[in-house]
């Protein structure tokens, strides 16, 4: 990981200078200090094929279903009445 860090007043002079070399990503974390303590880190967003396989099938591999389970089959025996808000009888 390419990492640099920037004290306050260092990163307001060369501010849109870093922002260019994080949209490049040249550098991959920004850490800016103040009186040597870290107040932000900054990061390059992801790219856009990466921001969309996080969102879509973030689960995937975490559920297996049982062999003989048929997903497709009836879960109930007997038919739904909900008339009258019951879903039973």
């Amino acid at each position: 990981m390419r990492a640099e860090t920037y004290g306050a007043a260092d990163f307001k002079t060369n501010c849109l200078a870093i922002l260019d070399r994080l949209a490049r990503h040249d550098v991959d974390q920004v850490t800016i200090t103040k009186r040597g303590r870290a107040v932000a880190v900054l990061t390059p967003p992801p790219s856009t094929t990466d921001a969309i396989e996080g969102l879509h099938g973030f689960m995937r591999g975490s559920v297996s279903v049982p062999t003989g389970v048929d997903l497709l089959a009836p879960v109930l025996d007997e038919p739904l009445n909900t008339q009258n808000g019951k879903l039973h009888g």
